[in-house]
């Protein structure tokens, strides 16, 4: 992973560490209130994907003034002819802009149902398209897929964490099987990236932060008539191991 420093990983450990959060939380959090200020107003009025360009300048913004600077890799192989279904690993609670920042095209994406419950980023969230999945009710569930079919067959990416919950180790977790079926039911090909440095930028174990260059890389689309004959188990599999060897 991008500045996995033994230095780095043991940041932490120095006090100074602690005003430097605070810091970057300070300044992070009175631009996540311009950025909504700006966002928030414009999707009101105006599609999201008319607003993609600006949304996409924000979140990189935003992972500025909190300390990050964002590098993208293969753009190259990102098809520009057809939707994808775009599937990554879920690092941290940053992963959003980090993505929303690295995307060349307007996407949406299954977000957990409960983000739509905050007062402000969940106004966010429904203005721009992104989609609810809710958690354990299987019922739900699979209407949040047939949303985002949907929304691929209309020419639109869909992205999705397959973890589904943000790594607590930052090595990928295992991988569930709702987007391998719905890449077979929408016959969608699957463009896969990794984000590198946002699990040491911050995690689940501490509310510091630790700013470093983050990355985002695309890999190889991975075509539907590759995989039209795989079963979901081998499907995520082979997808795993794709993201593995991104990673590396």
């Amino acid at each position: 992973m991008v500045g996995n420093s033994s230095d780095e990983l043991h940041l932490e450990d120095k006090p100074i560490n602690t005003l430097v959060s605070l810091f970057f939380w300070a300044l992070g959090l009175v631009h996540f209130a311009v950025l909504a200020g700006v966002a928030l107003p414009l999707l009101l009025i105006l599609p999201a994907r008319r607003i993609f360009p600006v949304a996409r300048w924000l979140c990189r913004n935003q992972l500025r003034f909190m300390g990050c600077r964002l590098e993208v890799l293969g753009l190259e192989n990102v098809p520009k002819d057809r939707a994808c279904l775009l599937l990554g690993n879920h690092e941290s609670r940053f992963d959003v802009f980090a993505v929303g920042g690295a995307l060349p095209r307007f996407a949406v994406g299954l977000e957990a149902a409960h983000h739509f419950k905050m007062p402000v980023w969940g106004r966010i969230t429904r203005a721009w398209g992104q989609l609810p999945l809710p958690e354990g009710r299987m019922a739900e569930a699979r209407e949040a897929f047939d949303q985002a079919a949907a929304v691929l067959a209309s020419g639109t990416d869909v992205i999705i964490l397959p973890e589904g919950h943000r790594t607590r180790t930052g090595a990928l977790r295992e991988l569930r099987k709702g987007a391998f079926h719905m890449a077979l039911a929408t016959e969608a090909d699957i463009l896969p990236f990794v984000q590198q440095g946002l699990y040491e930028f911050h995690n689940t174990h501490s509310w510091r932060l630790f700013p470093r260059k983050l990355r985002v890389i695309y890999g190889e689309p991975i075509p539907f008539e590759s995989f039209k004959d795989s079963s979901v188990e081998e499907l995520r599999e082979r997808v795993r191991e794709v993201l593995v060897r991104l990673d590396t």
